[in-house]
């Protein structure tokens, strides 16, 4: 097999800037909810001598890879093969309570994309599998040679905010009669000769929705979100910052709504001061979303989608 192309985290000295006021000069626990290759971690660990990392990752290959990568730091990296929205129970597991920082590197990791087994990149022919989590659930051809026209089109439209949803979904039924799905290829010809010659030329890549669609919807990925952001935060010690980093538009919406409710104090207006358990939780640290520079863009195009949201906890929940 060849070497994997080194991983490059993406914004990652904004990153340890955001998280540097929670951690210095103590000791501190940082959950990476979504690890990786474990890039993030190990300068985290490496600017933070006190700090212990937990990492947690659904992909058994992820943790294998970071933790070869982040064996140097020993004891201070703790590791646990599960999804993000279960981030309490790890926690728990390790007898901790409330963390000192929260990292979610959110979208379809390094290691995922540059794999061609596992179905994610567009751009070359490979199995329709898409699952985050190898051999666990259905896999992208799974959704695409049962699902009816109007789920289809449901999922391309909600998941992808893809435009022709409708008319994708029916030309994937009508040609999986003919043969099923099994590899990338086949479908983005579907796609490029369903998806109007316009579009093409002015919205990008036709295969970039659906795909992102397919693998949101194999792996869950909004309800997983759904559920681990308020985990996230209410694992927070007063002082600690949580940093997100999201690729598309359906995730930014979720945790925009989300930090910007908890930082909102819940005090009726015109009372003069504030009630007690009514002040805001959080604290935003950024000024909305912030994104990469174009020197960063052109050293890691992975990048060019990125929105960052961080927050700090001021206060304890109501």
């Amino acid at each position: 097999m060849a070497e994997r192309p080194r991983h490059v985290p993406v914004l990652l000295d904004r990153v340890l800037g955001l998280f540097a006021p929670a951690l210095t000069g103590r000791p501190a626990v940082l959950v990476d909810t979504t690890l990786g290759l474990g890039g993030h971690s190990e300068a985290l660990l490496k600017a933070h001598p006190e700090l212990t990392v937990v990492g947690l990752d659904r992909d058994p290959q992820a943790i294998a890879l970071a933790g070869e990568r982040l064996a140097p730091f020993g004891d201070r990296v703790k590791l646990v093969n599960v999804t993000y929205d279960r981030i309490r129970d790890a926690l728990a597991g390790l007898g901790l309570k409330r963390v000192d920082g929260v990292l979610m590197d959110l979208g379809v990791s390094s290691l995922q994309l540059d794999a061609e087994e596992r179905g994610f990149a567009y751009s070359r022919d490979s199995p329709l599998d898409m699952r985050m989590s190898v051999g666990t659930g259905p896999t992208a051809a799974d959704v695409l040679n049962s699902y009816s026209v109007g789920d289809l089109a449901r999922v391309l439209r909600d998941y992808g905010e893809e435009r022709f949803a409708k008319k994708i979904a029916g030309a994937v039924v009508r040609e999986r009669e003919r043969e099923p799905f099994t590899n990338s290829g086949r479908l983005v010809e579907l796609l490029y000769s369903t998806v109007p010659a316009a579009t093409r030329r002015t919205g990008g890549h036709p295969a970039k929705r659906t795909f992102q669609a397919l693998r949101i919807e194999v792996n869950a990925e909004l309800e997983s979100l759904r559920l681990a952001l308020p985990a996230a935060i209410a694992s927070l010690a007063m002082g600690g910052r949580i940093v997100v980093e999201s690729y598309q538009s359906l995730e930014d919406r979720m945790v925009k709504r989300a930090l910007v409710e908890l930082a909102t104090s819940r005090t009726p207006q015109g009372l003069p001061v504030e009630l007690p358990g009514h002040g805001p939780e959080l604290k935003l640290v950024t000024r909305g979303a912030e994104v990469a520079n174009e020197q960063e863009i052109e050293e890691n195009p992975r990048a060019a989608p990125v929105r960052l949201r961080a927050a700090e906890r001021i206060g304890e929940a109501s």
